[in-house]
């Protein structure tokens, strides 16, 4: 299966369990796959015969800059369910979130969650 990479997106959100997070938000990184058969685009060369990767990312910055969730997880199926209703050639799509600056007392890169989702077919 083929597949649209998008990484490295930087958004600023106010997701975590303490209240401190939902008032002051940080910034997450969202790494994301779509797998979709992509040979028809790349034989016409046409955006329209693949998944626009920038209305994905508009969609994707919308979920986390303006909805709030308690967990990581639940910010990840959001993106997840969303991206899979509005994008009909999204077959399977795998996205890995960071939270660099999460209120843990303790020297790390990141805290974050991975999930993969197929279409029901």
């Amino acid at each position: 299966m083929d597949k649209i990479i998008m990484k490295n997106l930087s958004f600023f959100g106010y997701h975590g369990v303490l209240k401190e997070e939902n008032i002051l938000g940080q910034k997450f990184f969202v790494d994301i796959e779509l797998y979709a058969d992509l040979k028809k685009a790349g034989l016409s060369d046409n955006v329209k015969d693949t998944i626009h990767y920038g209305e994905v990312y508009n969609e994707v910055k919308s979920i986390v800059e303006n909805k709030k969730f308690n967990l990581l997880e639940a910010l990840g199926e959001n993106i997840a369910i969303t991206i899979l209703d509005k994008f009909p050639k999204v077959n399977e799509i795998c996205i890995k979130i960071r939270k660099p600056e999460a209120p843990v007392n303790g020297i790390y890169d990141y805290f974050g969650i991975e999930i993969r989702r197929k279409r029901n077919v």
